[in-house]
């Protein structure tokens, strides 16, 4: 039994959240930014630790499996309080951008790990020793032969974790960072209109999400010719 005198007609004022149109947009911009490189230096590690992780060297593929069995079975907020606040206790201060960033990258490449892993062993040990007898460096194999296979195999997946780094990147909120989900807070502190930022903020969210699966499909019909 509702309460006598209070009204559930809720008045919506989209004025004032169109009004702050432009700091949404910036706020945008920093998601993007923050999960664009995240994901790049990510693929970049992530390729360094796949292959340290296949050797048969225990020394060498040490650091690749504890990397990997903390990315994947720790929540990406331990990640990034702990490169917010922990390493705070160290003299190591970091900026909110720089600590969501590295928190990112640091679960980013432990997942794209595994899917690499799983990419170079689906490629046939026999092509790696057939450009070896051409007289093909480890180097030029890998790079003309191996990578250009593993990353058609494994880009659907990529994908995906760029989805999630992009919504991951929210996070970011409870360090202070200004990305979409910290400026749509900060804003509606101000004015008090909770629901109507933070449904801009969802459909916001949803078209960046949306427009990155999009342009991945059109580069890999571009790349790969439709055929992955």
């Amino acid at each position: 039994m509702l309460c006598e005198g209070v009204s559930m007609e809720y008045q919506f004022h989209w004025n004032i959240v169109f009004n702050k149109m432009p700091q949404l947009l910036n706020g945008a911009f920093v998601t993007l930014h923050v999960s664009v490189l995240a994901m790049l230096i990510g693929i970049a590690i992530a390729v360094l630790l796949a292959i340290g992780k296949m050797s048969d060297s225990k020394a060498i593929s040490f650091i690749p499996t504890v990397w990997v069995e903390i990315a994947r079975n720790t929540p990406a907020l331990f990640q990034i309080y702990m490169a917010y606040f922990g390493l705070g206790a160290f003299g190591i201060h970091l900026s909110p951008y720089v600590a969501v960033l590295s928190a990112l990258i640091f679960v980013n490449a432990g997942y794209l790990t595994e899917t690499f892993r799983g990419g170079f062993q689906a490629i046939p040990k026999t092509q790696y020793s057939a450009s070896k007898s051409l007289g093909m460096s480890s180097v030029q194999v890998y790079r003309y032969i191996i990578l250009p296979q593993m990353f058609r195999r494994i880009y659907h997946p990529l994908t995906n974790q760029f989805v999630w780094s992009i919504l991951m990147s929210s996070l970011g909120i409870l360090v202070g960072m200004n990305e979409l989900s910290g400026e749509t807070q900060r804003l509606q502190s101000l004015s008090f209109r909770t629901l109507e930022f933070f449904i801009v903020a969802a459909i916001m969210y949803y078209v960046i999400t949306k427009f990155v699966l999009l342009s991945t499909s059109l580069v890999s019909k571009r790349i790969f010719k439709g055929d992955i």
